[in-house]
């Protein structure tokens, strides 16, 4: 199942700052042409405003342009999480799949500690 709202924000502070919810839940990130990275946090907007900020990260390299996310209860999360994963395929969570089975493990080192 996808995302409930397919239409992505604007990966800017100010959209990030005015329409991120800082509640738990999923969100994603993507650029004009595929999904980048797929995340699960305690805090959404939080965990968008580090990538944001990381100016040498992933997601900035890949040129994130646009995010969108859903609040969920923590213990949903992971679960929603690879099903999203399973679904858009993004670059960015391709490779802790293979390592371990399990897609987020290999999540951005500005997400790690916000579940």
């Amino acid at each position: 199942m996808p995302f409930h709202s397919i239409v992505p924000r604007p990966f800017t502070a100010t959209a990030i700052q005015t329409f991120a919810p800082a509640v738990s839940g999923v969100y994603g990130v993507s650029n004009s042409h595929e999904w980048i990275y797929v995340g699960e946090t305690d805090n959404i907007q939080r965990a968008l405003m580090l990538h944001h900020e990381d100016r040498n990260g992933t997601l900035v390299k890949k040129n994130a342009k646009g995010f969108v996310f859903e609040i969920c209860e923590k213990a949903t999360r992971a679960s929603r999480q690879d099903r999203l994963v399973q679904e858009y395929e993004p670059s960015c969570n391709r490779f802790s799949q293979e390592a371990s089975g399990r897609f987020s493990a290999n999540q951005p080192e500005t997400n790690r500690g916000n579940r």
